[in-house]
Formats: structure tokens, C-alpha cells, sequence
């Protein structure tokens, strides 16, 4: 919790920005020529390099409290990151940002669904009413990609989205475990199985830049987002990082002149209008319980 409103504004401006950053996501792996796996290899590479940097520095300002042991559970987390992440750099391949920005918009409520299928975790009235009314826009959107070639790419983003709900979930259960170190490995264990499984180095050079910026980019909004999110309440950086949707959708407007079908805008907009509503709620929420 911030002990100052200065703490607040840069804790804000921090995932902000980190929202900025992961919006371009759909932007740099649409402008890379390389294949999915290829771009994972690169960005698993550099992103677990800076990562790495990060936790060390953050683990010696702590006066080497912070372990680095990840047991099965580190393990774990890392291998389902892994697999997500390949889901969701080759959805972008197949289909428009701004159908992957916005079907990835549903995960707080796909967790809050297979937590209560997994672990009976029980979920708030408004909680169920929000995915309702999201999944009914992403129903909107993957029935307009039959017969229009999308349709692989929105049900990559749709496997994706499910991943990243597991991921939460884990994270939610697995307390003890690093769970940025464990971002760390999962990029590493990109860059390993990139190497066996397809042959990095033989990129353009117009592609290597922008693979190295990729990943760069990458570690970035992680580090901020972790930065950021230790200075504001949790309700506030998740409305926030909702933010990466619109960001997603503008950027690849403007650099790559990209307009989805009307259908996607349609279920887009009744996404967005879940999600933010429900972040709203839970963001006042908080404020009126810290008055």
C-alpha cells in the first residue's frame, strides 16, 4: 500500500505505462516476418536476460531475503507461462490485434470461472455478470471469423486466455513461489525449445532488431508492472492493466492501418464495457473502504 500520494501517482504511472508497452505487443509480432516459434526463441532470450538482471537487483535490495528456489510449483508455472506465451504470440499471426487484445480481456473472469470448477473458489454476483455479458461479445467476434480464416487465430487467443486464467490460478495457490524468477525461466525455456525446434539465427537483419526490441519491450512491461503494482491496490493496477486493450487496438491502427470487422467491434466494445465496469466497481470499491 502507498505511504504517499507521490507513491500512488508513479505506482499509477507505472502500469500505465506497462499497459502502454504490452499494447504493442500485436504491433511488433505482425511486423516480424520469422514464424511464431522463432519469435518466441528471440523473446524468450532477451526478456529472460533483462528479467534475470531485474531479480537480481531486486533480490540484493532486499538484502537476499527473496529465495530463488522454485520447486515443482516454480516448475510448474513456468512450463504452463511457456505454452501460453506460444499460444498467444501465434494467435496474433492468424488473426486481428484487436480480436487477441480483446479475447484475452476476459481472463480475470475465465479464472474466476475455472477457479470455481477447480478449487470451488466462489465468485461475486457482479463477477458472474461481467463474464456473461464479456463472453457473449467474444461470442460475437469468434462467430464472425467462420469462413474468414480468423477463426484459428481467435481460438489460439481463446487457448491463450485460458492458460493465462491456469497461470493465475497457480499464482493464487503457489504463495511462496518466486513468481517473477519463474517468468524469468518460462522465457528461458521459450528460447530453449525455439532453438531445437526451429532454427533462430536465420533471421533477416530487419527482423533480428526487431526481435531484440520485442523482447526488450517485453521485460519491460513486466518490470513495470511489478514495480508499479507494489505501490497501488491490487483493484487499481488490474483496471489499469485493462488499459492494454485500447492501447493494443490504436497501435496496430496506426502502424499497421489495421480495421477489424464490424462484428469485432461490436463485440469489443461489449467486452470493454464488462471489463472496465467491473474494474470500476471493485476500484471504487476500495477507495470508499480506504476513506
Amino acid at each position: 500500500m502507498p505511504d504517499t500520494a507521490a507513491e500512488r501517482t508513479l505506482g499509477i504511472l507505472l502500469v500505465a505505462a506497462s499497459a502502454a508497452v504490452f499494447g504493442l505487443t500485436g504491433v511488433l509480432t505482425k511486423s516480424i516476418h520469422a514464424d511464431p516459434l522463432t519469435i518466441t526463441c528471440w523473446r524468450g532470450f532477451v526478456g529472460s536476460i533483462l528479467i534475470t538482471l531485474y531479480v537480481l537487483w531486486r533480490r540484493r535490495q532486499s538484502g537476499g531475503r527473496e529465495s530463488l528456489r522454485l520447486g515443482w510449483r516454480g516448475w510448474l508455472l513456468a512450463s504452463e507461462g511457456a505454452l501460453a506465451s506460444i499460444a498467444f504470440i501465434s494467435a496474433f499471426k492468424f488473426t486481428f490485434v484487436a480480436n487477441v487484445a480483446i479475447i484475452y480481456a476476459t481472463a480475470p473472469f475465465v479464472t474466476a470461472l475455472l477457479a470455481f470448477i477447480l478449487v470451488r473458489e466462489r465468485s461475486r454476483l457482479q463477477t458472474l455478470a461481467a463474464a456473461a455479458v464479456s463472453l457473449s461479445g467474444v461470442a460475437i467476434m469468434v462467430w464472425s471469423g467462420f469462413g474468414t480464416g480468423h477463426l484459428f487465430g481467435d481460438g489460439l487467443a481463446l487457448l491463450m486466455t485460458i492458460g493465462s486464467a491456469l497461470y493465475m490460478i497457480m499464482v493464487r495457490a503457489f504463495r511462496d513461489t518466486p513468481v517473477v524468477w519463474a517468468g524469468a525461466v518460462s522465457a528461458f525455456l521459450l528460447f530453449v525449445l525455439g532453438w531445437f525446434v526451429t532454427d533462430p539465427l536465420v533471421v533477416s537483419a530487419r527482423d533480428a532488431v526487431l526481435l531484440v526490441a520485442f523482447g526488450t519491450s517485453f521485460a519491460l512491461a513486466s518490470i513495470l508492472w511489478t514495480e508499479g503494482a507494489r505501490l497501488i491496490p491490487a483493484a487499481e493496477s488490474g483496471l489499469l492493466g485493462s488499459a492494454e486493450v485500447p492501447f493494443a487496438i490504436l497501435f496496430a491502427f496506426l502502424f499497421l492501418a489495421e480495421v477489424p470487422p464490424a462484428a469485432s467491434m461490436i463485440g469489443g466494445a461489449i467486452v470493454l464495457c464488462a471489463v472496465f465496469a467491473h474494474g470500476g466497481r471493485d476500484w471504487q470499491a476500495g477507495r470508499q473502504r480506504s476513506a
